[in-house]
């Protein structure tokens, strides 16, 4: 079915096309039936509209499946009119080859130049004086092919290379494929889109383009009628200048087709300063080059004058588009619970949200002083009267530089007085912790041991062995909740405690937590583990977190080491984007496959069945201590056996302002 509809379609674009082609074929014959009968003496044509028709048609025709057919009946009419109109067979052949090759010709320079205009590959038409200029450069270049070919036919046929004939028919087919050619652009281009009709016009606009229309009409007739002296015509340039300034382009191309046929008319029947040029061939060129200089002038004008419409009226929209834009970032501003405000170069506050207010409006001499600053942050404390306490206030001051070497500063403010407080509680609930379930804990440790050492000194017996493994038992479990329990809490403090940086010196901190590694290995009696340790530059973090994180990761990359393997670590550090990366490699027994980045969750053990102790929160608090000094950390394996972790922390000499941002 779907076959069959198809087939119906192109059958019918095909007789569409076909019809088309049959008006376009008579049109054209008739356009080359009325030029050649504007001939003035010595069989010299004065006009050739048939140039204009052939580029619109192939234009219209340019994808058409009758375009075949299009091209045989262009040189079957123009060697017919001209072989029917007193030239040779072989003339009319060559004239026919030669209104081919210029509308094929122009037709790809058109494509060339402007593939947005109608006939071009799109669908817009004459729009501003740059489209005028590519449709006058395609029709000169289309009509020197031509000739160069008419030049070479009529000398192969005749003998002869008339060059003034040449010239005469460059200047008439250039001037009718402009003129005609920009009047069927801007058609086609209102056909194929459906432009819709736009509504009357007012009253006033009617008459002022009536006025302008028989001022037009009435001065050329005047000039061409009555006047004899060549150079008076020049002076209705002024009257197209009138007609391409307050008419718009389709008047104009009106404006441009009455002018050209009072101008042929005349010069024609011998009136008009034209006609007193006595050589012909030069008469043909100054008429022709009239007619051309009125329809660019009109057109660029009226082409210029729209385009500057279309720009102004483009340019008041994204003023416009910017306008709200600037009213949704002044909204979204105000409406933003923390405060914010720009300190200009003279110390000035160019910009403040309402959030400011009650945070530091009696503290503006602060503010400035912040914005000489380079990327400070500061915690201020604001007493407003009628609150029962103080509010602390972080103050965070960037620097925005200029063009011209001066800068401004944005500063913002954040109430931490939750954030304290949340703190300060969570530091009770620690406190508590401790004391409510590792006292206890630390009872049952106690009792369990000397019931343990009671039991050593009792007699054999099978109730005191298993009495005895019922205790090992308890103090197992004791020992796994106290781990637990002291990993949650660092877990908290990880995740809630405040982040402050300062410099630390990797190289020390890593030197003493591979001593105190190797002291107790020694103490336990196991394996003493193998450090080298490469340069390690200074960093700037929080001191008491980034330890933790050290020694959480050398302490898996101590334990789980296969048995009877001495363990070896490799700790080095590089350049990562303007961060620190530290790898830590070691010969381990490695991680599963596929848990690589699962190992970073909560309570995830990676070797729950390998018999090594942990609680699964060692990994998550790492991530969690890097995530909030704005790095990364990532588990690799290594190609030599064993795994790699890196982890990414912000320099000592990162320049201001580029610091990556701090949780706090």
């Amino acid at each position: 079915m779907s076959t069959v509809l198809r087939e119906e379609a192109v059958k019918a674009d095909h007789r569409r096309s076909l019809a088309r082609t049959v008006c376009f074929a008579l049109a054209y014959a008739v356009a080359c039936y009325a030029g050649r009968r504007l001939v003035v003496v010595g069989n010299h044509n004065l006009a050739w509209p048939a140039a204009g028709v052939a580029v619109i048609w192939f234009c219209a025709h340019r994808r058409a499946p009758t375009r075949r057919l299009d091209m045989l009946l262009l040189v079957l009419i123009l060697g017919a009119v001209n072989w029917r109109t007193g030239t040779s067979p072989a003339v009319g052949v060559v004239a026919g080859l030669v209104g081919l090759v210029q509308a094929l010709v122009f037709l790809r320079l058109l494509t060339r130049w402007a593939p947005h205009l109608w006939g071009g590959g799109g669908d817009a038409p004459l729009r501003c004086p740059r489209d005028l200029w590519a449709l006058l450069k395609a029709g000169f270049g289309a009509t020197l092919a031509a000739s160069a070919v008419s030049l070479v036919g009529r000398w192969l046929i005749t003998g002869t290379a008339p060059l003034t004939v040449t010239t005469m028919s460059v200047a008439r087919h250039t001037a009718s494929i402009l003129i005609i050619g920009a009047a069927g652009i801007c058609a086609g281009s209102a056909l194929t889109r459906r432009v819709p009709l736009r509504s009357p016009a007012p009253p006033r606009r009617i008459a002022e383009i009536a006025g302008l229309g028989t001022l037009s009409i009435a001065g050329h007739l005047a000039v061409f009628a009555y006047e004899h002296q060549f150079p008076v015509s020049f002076a209705l340039l002024g009257i197209t200048v009138l007609v391409g300034v307050r008419l718009s382009t389709g008047w104009v191309l009106l404006h441009n087709l009455v002018v050209s046929v009072v101008a042929l008319r005349y010069t024609l029947a011998g009136y008009g300063p034209f006609a007193q040029v006595g050589d012909v061939p030069l008469r043909a060129v100054v008429v022709q080059l009239f007619v051309t200089l009125v329809a660019l002038v009109g057109l660029a004008l009226a082409l210029g004058r729209e385009e500057r419409r279309t720009l102004v009226t483009a340019l008041a929209q994204e003023k416009e588009q910017v306008k709200r834009h600037a009213d949704l970032l002044a909204a979204i501003i105000d409406s933003m619970p923390d405060g914010l405000a720009v300190i200009g170069p003279e110390n000035r506050v160019t910009l403040r949200n309402p959030a400011v207010a009650g945070m530091a409006d009696n503290d503006l001499a602060r503010l400035r002083a912040l914005a000489d600053q380079d990327d400070t942050s500061t915690d201020i404390v604001v007493n407003r009267p009628g609150e029962p306490e103080s509010r602390v206030i972080r103050v965070t001051a960037t620097a925005l530089p200029h063009p011209d070497g001066t800068h401004s500063a944005v500063v913002l403010f954040h109430d931490m007085t939750a954030e304290r407080r949340h703190r300060d509680e969570l530091t009770s609930f620690a406190g508590v912790v401790a004391h409510d379930l590792l006292n206890p804990l630390a009872s049952v440790d106690g009792w369990t041991t000397a019931a343990m050492e009671a039991l050593e000194e009792a007699p054999d017996h099978p109730g005191v062995s298993e009495a005895y493994d019922g205790l090992t038992r308890v103090s197992r479990s004791s020992a796994r909740m106290r781990g637990l329990i002291d990993g949650l809490l660092a877990y908290a403090t990880a995740r809630e405690a405040m982040v402050t940086p300062a410099p630390v010196d990797l190289a020390e901190v890593v030197a003493e937590i591979a001593l105190a590694r190797t002291d107790a290995a020694a103490a336990a009696g196991s394996p003493m583990p193998r450090f080298t340790i490469g340069p390690l530059p200074a960093v700037r973090a929080d001191p008491v977190l980034v330890r933790q994180l050290l020694d959480n990761l050398i302490g898996n990359a101590v334990k789980y080491t296969a048995p009877g393997v001495l363990p070896a670590l490799r700790i080095t550090a590089e350049d990562d984007h303007g961060m620190v990366a530290v790898r830590i490699v070691d010969n381990g027994i490695g991680i599963p496959a596929g848990q690589h980045e699962a190992i970073f969750g909560n309570f995830h053990r990676a070797h729950a069945d390998g018999g090594y102790r942990g609680t699964g929160l060692g990994l998550t608090i790492c991530k969690r201590i890097v995530e909030r000094h704005g790095g990364t950390i990532t588990a690799v394996d290594d190609p030599g056996g064993g795994s790699c972790f890196t982890f990414t922390l912000p320099p000592l000499s990162l320049a201001a302002g580029a610091r990556p941002q701090v949780d706090a």
